[in-house]
């Protein structure tokens, strides 16, 4: 079995899918700088290659990311695969627990962990994830309200904010989830 993956264009930029039947795995910018690393990570923790192709999984992604960007969705229902830590796959799940249309800081983000000294480590995790938009790690702004470093860049990373605030009704504001 393999990493079945699809290279794809959405709003935000040339975006590259990857999948097995357990679930979605990959989900990242083409062009990101860390791909290879990120790649190698997957490829090593799900002891599998990448192989391109068609997936049921990635035409699922590939419609309710459609729906997304059309502001008809809110939360994604595809399963997914992470591959990392233990530490990291935690901090991916507290980044799930962050509502649509809403921000947090990274320093919040570690005291849910439990831990508010581990900012840099929950920020290093942040930007380990390989599965972007659906584990919105772009939710996650600076202390100051800045934006900060976002794999897709700091364009897309305002855009799908704004995108969120608009289709959610809401002012872009930080909020505690």
């Amino acid at each position: 079995m393999a990493i079945i993956t699809k290279t794809f264009s959405t709003p935000v930029g040339e975006m590259i899918a990857g999948a097995t039947d357990a679930g979605i795995c990959l989900l990242d910018f083409k062009w990101r700088k860390m791909m290879p690393a990120i790649q190698r990570r997957v490829t090593s923790g799900l002891r599998e290659a990448f192989e391109e192709g068609q997936h049921s999984l990635i035409d699922q992604v590939q419609q309710e990311l459609q729906e997304y960007f059309d502001g008809k969705r809110k939360a994604f229902s595809v399963p997914l695969q992470t591959a990392g830590s233990d530490f990291q796959k935690s901090v991916w799940d507290s980044l799930l627990r962050i509502p649509f249309g809403r921000t947090v800081t990274y320093l919040h983000q570690a005291k849910v962990y439990g831990d508010e000294k581990a900012i840099r480590a929950v920020a290093t995790a942040n930007g380990m994830n390989c599965i972007a938009i659906i584990i919105p790690c772009h939710r996650v702004i600076g202390a100051d309200g800045s934006l900060t470093g976002y794999a897709g860049g700091l364009t897309a990373k305002r855009w799908l904010l704004e995108h969120e605030r608009k289709h959610a009704g809401l002012e872009l504001q930080t909020s505690l989830f």
